[in-house]
């Protein structure tokens, strides 16, 4: 499994949130492509960015801080927030440096939509499944469906979805370790590659996904703490 940096961007701002709040920021920089430029000279070979107001908006509210970092770094980038039509996500894969665009909200609510992704745009389109009490949580994360987690990772199968990024929304951001159950639950239930995201805190926590099946492990705030050091986390991810 790879380490994969976040940046999340509100208002043109590299910032972190806690448990999803948009009231509860934290801002780390006024230059989210400088960040992006740091964790690419520290090692990362992908980079997860994410429109913040976007995926509230339900448009690309920060496309232009998003094309900044895609032409200062080299690495991959993958980009979610707000992605819920097909000139958005056009727009962002005509990008340079764009592995694939995450698609949260729609891959709920239009699942036609992400279909008609999938086939324009094989193997670039990954699916962002954002869990509160195991349920799906949509628009932000500010509604939370009756439909479990699993149960949509289950309806994505077979469908060309390159990955899809599971985060439990009660820990990101908040420290506390992440939900390596929930999430071996779900990777346990497709065959659909998974990163996994929200609630790193150390070292620990990394190797506790050893043994489970994911692609990767993204992390936000314990890198910008400073509780988790990149090149650390790299190293325990190989282990």
């Amino acid at each position: 499994m790879i380490i994969i940096p976040a940046v999340d961007i509100k208002g043109g701002k590299c910032v972190r949130l806690t448990q999803g709040r948009m009231d509860a920021v934290t801002v780390y920089s006024d230059d989210p492509s400088g960040m992006a430029v740091k964790w690419e000279s520290l090692g990362a070979r992908l980079i997860h960015i994410v429109d913040l107001d976007g995926a509230v908006k339900g448009s690309a509210e920060n496309f232009e801080a998003i094309k900044r970092i895609t032409e200062r770094v080299s690495v991959p980038l993958q980009i979610g927030g707000g992605i819920r039509d097909e000139e958005t996500a056009g727009a962002y894969l005509s990008l340079k440096n764009v592995k694939r665009v995450i698609i949260g909200t729609a891959a709920y609510s239009d699942p036609g939509f992400l279909e008609g992704l999938v086939r324009k745009y094989p193997g670039r389109i990954a699916v962002g499944i954002d869990a509160l009490g195991g349920k799906v949580a949509i628009n932000g994360w500010v509604r939370v469906t009756d439909e479990p987690a699993v149960s949509l990772a289950k309806r994505l199968e077979g469908h060309g979805v390159a990955s899809i990024i599971y985060t439990d929304i009660s820990r990101d951001g908040t420290l506390t370790g992440p939900n390596v159950a929930a999430t071996k639950e779900l990777s346990d239930a497709v065959s659909i590659p998974v990163i996994a995201s929200g609630g790193i805190s150390s070292i620990k926590d990394i190797e506790a996904y050893r043994g489970v099946r994911i692609e990767g492990i993204i992390i936000g705030k314990a890198l910008y703490s400073g509780s988790v050091g990149l090149k650390d986390a790299m190293a325990a991810a190989l282990g």
